[in-house]
């Protein structure tokens, strides 16, 4: 293994949470991660030691048990735990979106009802956007929350929703109106709630220990407590709900690059041909060489957009910047790695191959690539 990323940390305290991080990464996800995603095992214990940690709260305010950590600390945290497990990376970072539209957007009366249990960890949340003929563009989702009394009712079909099925809260974009994008309301469902059901996993290439599946709502009542923020605001909760999640993925990301690359680093200093170390041939040093500088950039700018959000200031089309430039970079520099391995990486005794199947998902999720560049294309047409 290469030496632990050098981080510039913003206080003594989260100098201790990454050391933290750092060390259940080292001792109780990376020996667990290959057996876990072999058998596609959800990591209940691992984030049940993370909820006891605190580490499922971090970005949000420590009144309601939250971490009271910027992102900019947060995302790093994600990466270390990427480099190490990707599931468990990717639990925290839907976790963490499903948390945002209440944490946000809820009355004080809400975040009091939902965010204790959910920052603690004691309750694990999904983001149901998505639909089966609905994924970039969202707000074409046809799931209809109709009102009855005091409460609403919810039917449709969610698709693709990350914890399936061990979600204790589903965060639910949903129609009450035909008007579009401004026809769409957030919702809370609770697991367990009358008419929601879950279909049979997704058999997936890579991340196969994260459930995904779709979710059935078939006349779900809720109370109308349930409902973020007014009828109609959903699609701009969950718009700006992505820019965070986009970071997130970016973060996840960077550490599964991370970790091919120390991976491809470690082998080649051992490997030896014609009586020496395969990493002192050229042509493989350079290509090395390049997966270091791409890590290290996709890391530089995940972080420049975190401290843009930090301090208030807009970030979304940094969000997709680096989510774009991140996931790319992994998909590149898992590629490298199985390359630089040889047939060794391409079998299971060996983590890259697993490490290739789980970046080429970061591509698609939280907005495509393609959706990235759109959004960056916006931006510069003004």
């Amino acid at each position: 293994m290469t030496a632990p990323v050098d981080r510039h940390l913003p206080t003594p305290e989260a100098r201790a949470l990454l050391d933290l991080t750092r060390q259940i990464a080292r001792d109780e996800l990376a020996p667990r991660a290959a057996a876990a995603e072999a058998d596609g095992v959800f990591p209940t214990d691992q984030v049940a030691l993370l909820a006891r940690t605190g580490l499922l709260g971090l970005p949000y305010p420590q009144e309601h048990g939250g971490g009271g950590q910027p992102y900019e600390v947060y995302l790093q945290v994600l990466e270390e735990l990427a480099a190490a497990w990707g599931t468990v990376a990717l639990t925290v970072s839907v976790h963490t979106l499903s948390c945002y539209p209440v944490a946000e957007h809820g009355t004080a009366a809400q975040r009091h009802r939902w965010l204790p249990s959910l920052l603690a960890g004691h309750s694990l949340g999904a983001y149901c956007l998505s639909e089966p003929h609905a994924g970039s563009d969202a707000a074409a989702l046809t799931t209809r929350a109709t009102p009855d009394g005091g409460a609403y009712r919810l039917t449709g079909t969610k698709a693709w929703i990350t914890h399936a099925g061990v979600a204790d809260v589903y965060a639910v974009m949903a129609r009450t109106s035909d008007d579009g994008p401004r026809g769409i309301s957030c919702f809370l469902v609770p697991n367990g709630a009358p008419g929601l059901s879950v279909g049979p996993p997704e058999r997936k290439m890579g991340f196969t220990a994260s459930p995904t599946a779709q979710v059935f709502l078939d006349d779900v009542a809720v109370d109308e407590g349930a409902l973020i923020a007014a009828p109609g605001e959903g699609f701009s909760i969950a718009m700006s709900a992505l820019d965070s999640g986009r970071l997130g993925i970016a973060a996840v990301a960077t550490g599964i690059a991370q970790a091919a690359l120390d991976e491809a680093v470690r082998y080649t200093k051992e490997r030896t041909a014609f009586g020496r170390p395969v990493i002192d041939f050229q042509g493989l040093a350079f290509e090395l060489a390049d997966m270091a500088a791409n890590v290290a950039a996709a890391r530089a700018l995940y972080l420049d957009a975190a401290r843009r959000r930090d301090r208030g200031e807009p970030y979304g089309v940094h969000a997709a910047m680096a989510k774009l430039v991140a996931t790319d970079t992994a998909m590149a520099a898992t590629t490298a790695a199985v390359g630089a391995l040889g047939g060794y990486g391409y079998v299971r005794d060996y983590p890259v191959e697993r490490l290739m199947r789980e970046a080429k998902v970061l591509q698609i999720v939280e907005g495509t690539n393609q959706i990235q560049r759109v959004v960056i294309a916006r931006a510069l047409r003004g």
